[in-house]
């Protein structure tokens, strides 16, 4: 019987994390148009936060934020959970490696819901993966205002391999 092999050190995870918190909110730029930022690198419940700004106002009568910026964060969200969960998948690999096999993710069908109106200061993003196979995976993604109430859900399949 083959040894599993060795997960990644505290160190290595920590260097991991802090490396898709840079590209997430940095590096990305539209990400970073968007004003993105991470609030949780937990692989099984990773989020994204939102800042309301005037850029992103959909309806100037009402202020609500664009329905597009809603599908692009969820999107967004989504390909960051598959990294969260191709990381745990394969512990054994360094960063380097792992953003090499995550270079390859690319969206391959998006459907969003909106379910009610973008209106708040800020907006809270949350994803799970449903199935990660070794060429195709699904995220099931929402988006809700600060307060909780519920904007839209999203529901994604993306290629990774």
């Amino acid at each position: 019987m083959t040894a599993a092999p060795a997960r990644r050190s505290t160190d290595e995870q920590r260097q991991l994390h802090a490396v898709l918190h840079e590209m997430f909110e940095r590096r990305i730029p539209f990400n970073q148009l968007l004003g993105l930022k991470v609030e949780s690198l937990d692989a099984n419940a990773p989020r994204l936060g939102l800042q309301m700004r005037p850029e992103l106002v959909g309806d100037f009568s009402s202020g609500r934020l664009h329905g597009g910026v809603i599908s692009a964060t969820l999107d967004a969200l989504g390909g960051l959970a598959l990294m969260l969960q191709m990381a745990e998948k394969h512990g054994h690999e360094t960063t380097l490696q792992l953003l090499q096999r995550c270079s390859r993710i690319g969206t391959i069908d998006l459907r969003v819901d909106y379910l009610r109106q973008g209106l708040g200061e800020h907006f809270i993003a949350s994803a799970e993966v449903t199935r990660l196979g070794s060429r195709v995976a699904s995220t099931q993604m929402r988006m809700h205002t600060g307060e909780g109430t519920l904007v839209a859900t999203a529901a994604a399949s993306y290629i990774v391999s």
